[in-house]
């Protein structure tokens, strides 16, 4: 795949502060007690919008510049919207920042209450020997950055044992051997391994490869 050129950033930035303020002034308690008790807002600012390269082939550059700052700012904003919202509910809530470094376009906004509290809490794996975010780097938006706690987490991808053969069922038999054949090479790399207990399904294992860091604020 090719990288694709990002063109017309001044409308880039319209629309950035467009999604910003859809998510300032949404009625999150409402959404929280009375539909779901969790909810997320992740860049959903074309062509950063998760599903893009998959239309085009090509690869998407991270945001940079101003354009990254823009959607900096507009992730801290809608975390301090929430926060005055959600301190109005009177019980435990998980509010979050998930900064990703490698894949910025993948950072978002986390909130939840009741049983999905420990489950955010427990997203992420923590690193043997955790870093520490320079948050003078941050120019202009380096107190806004200082009000959180930052807290260094890995990103990983995650597969299951049985991967491969669910894809069997799925895909051509020219596609599942050569996924067959780049997963037995992946497995060769480092990486974590989980074992789970379902009483379904019964036991199954979870692969684990480092693929970055992730900050997580709050």
């Amino acid at each position: 795949m090719k990288y694709k050129k990002i063109r017309g950033h001044k409308r880039k930035h319209k629309q950035i502060e467009k999604w910003r303020l859809e998510n300032t002034s949404i009625n999150l308690t409402d959404y929280l007690l009375n539909i779901r008790d969790r909810y997320y807002t992740k860049i959903r600012v074309y062509p950063w919008n998760g599903f893009t390269h998959y239309r085009i082939n090509s690869i998407i550059p991270q945001p940079r510049r101003k354009t990254k700052k823009l959607f900096l700012d507009a992730l801290l904003d809608i975390y301090t919207d929430w926060k005055t919202e959600l301190s109005k509910l009177g019980q435990p809530y998980y509010l979050k920042i998930w900064l990703y470094e490698t894949d910025f376009s993948k950072s978002q906004v986390v909130c939840a209450i009741g049983e999905n509290v420990n489950f955010y809490e427990n997203t992420f794996t923590k690193p043997e020997n955790p870093k520490f975010l320079n948050l003078d780097n941050y120019g202009i938006l380096s107190q806004k950055m200082k009000r959180l706690q930052w807290k260094h987490y890995l990103e990983e991808d995650h597969y299951e044992n049985n991967f491969v053969g669910e894809l069997r069922e799925y895909a051509s038999e020219k596609d599942y051997y050569e996924t067959k054949t780049w997963f037995n090479k992946l497995l060769k790399k480092p990486h974590q391994i989980t074992t789970f207990e379902e009483q379904i399904n019964g036991a199954y294992e979870l692969y684990s490869f480092k693929k970055g860091n992730v900050w997580i604020g709050g």
